[in-house]
């Protein structure tokens, strides 16, 4: 099964990419063995079931590639109106080479795995995994707005509710890319996150 040292992570990469390709629903335990080229035996030695695998994945997706990009992009060294709209374009350069690489928009794949099992109760630990990164991206989102309101450079407004409508608007935008299959839906989210916002003004989307 290759280095037995780092089965465990190669399951949890070939989880995450499947899942995220095709569907939570749709992918089984032998594909993710065949996928991460691991024995179906050595699967359960690491881990209870694909819900156990798929929580371990999206942790680690969120602690090795998601969290190193937000703080990044959200440092406080950067104007806050220009931490959401950096973000926001660099999604749409992701995607974009997404879609050049496996032919298909693939969204966010926190959305897409919660979508399937947020309301199964057969999968609430996936579910209170995909509710808790939520939670944690759209922090860095209302940390920006705050900054952005201390500032001046966006309409008074509540903090918390403009976070959470802006994550309303980001993940309907993905998500209408993925059915559409095109990127070029989301190269506008800057500009209408600003206006989500009420930035008085919109020359700050051009700043990085």
């Amino acid at each position: 099964m290759g280095r037995t040292s780092d089965a465990n992570e190669r399951l949890m990469d070939a989880a995450l990419h499947l899942i995220w390709e095709e569907s939570y629903g749709g992918v089984t335990i032998d594909d993710i063995c065949k996928r991460a080229d691991v024995k179906k035996g050595s699967f359960y030695y690491f881990f209870k079931s694909k819900s156990d695998l798929a929580v371990a994945a999206l942790e680690r997706m969120w602690l090795n590639e998601s969290k190193p990009s937000m703080d990044n992009l959200f440092s406080s060294s950067v104007e806050p109106l220009a931490r959401i709209t950096s973000y926001l374009q660099f999604v749409y350069q992701k995607q974009s080479e997404i879609k050049a690489k496996y032919g298909k928009v693939l969204g966010c794949p926190v959305v897409s795995v919660g979508s399937e099992t947020c309301t199964c109760e057969d999968e609430q630990a996936v579910g209170g995994k995909i509710r808790e990164l939520f939670a944690r991206k759209r922090r860095y989102y209302e940390s920006a707005i705050r900054d952005a309101l201390a500032e001046g450079s966006i309409e008074s407004c509540n903090p918390a509710e403009k976070a959470i409508a802006l994550t309303g608007l980001i993940e309907g935008i993905l998500t209408q890319a993925r059915i559409l299959n095109d990127p070029e839906v989301i190269r506008s989210l800057p500009d209408l996150a600003l206006r989500v916002l009420g930035a008085k003004s919109l020359a700050v989307a051009g700043k990085a």
